[in-house]
């Protein structure tokens, strides 16, 4: 029997939370939030974040903790492994994203160095 192949990417549950709440503010209009990497930034690339009113053709589609989240197929060899959480403090609260695939950060941790994941780690048990 073929094992489950693991997700892409996960939630914490204060991410879902988080995203749950601003889907329910939508009124039916996002099906979920759309992730992605591009380049920018002084240590080379950034996460990128946008409501998905619909799926792409290529997309990789997450579903955990009833939240549905889409990766752009540019992004997914570097952001697989990863959880996004959702931080609040007492001045910010954003999304978090905790990256096995980065290498580096910036000192305002606005942008990331990544190398995208290994053959190896897409192999079930790795």
């Amino acid at each position: 029997m073929a094992r489950p192949r693991p997700k892409a990417m996960t939630l914490t549950d204060r991410a879902a939370e988080r995203i749950r709440a601003i889907m329910e503010k939508s009124e039916g209009k996002y099906i979920g939030l759309r992730v992605g990497v591009e380049k920018g930034g002084c240590a080379g690339m950034q996460y990128t974040m946008e409501y998905a009113e619909e799926a792409r053709k290529l997309d990789e589609v997450v579903e955990d903790r009833g939240v549905k989240i889409l990766i752009d197929p540019k992004a997914i060899l570097f952001l697989l492994g990863t959880e996004m959480d959702y931080e609040t403090d007492r001045f910010t609260s954003g999304f978090k994203f905790n990256n096995p695939n980065v290498t580096d950060a910036c000192g305002c941790g606005e942008s990331v160095t990544i190398a995208p994941a290994k053959a190896e780690s897409l192999q079930p048990g790795a």
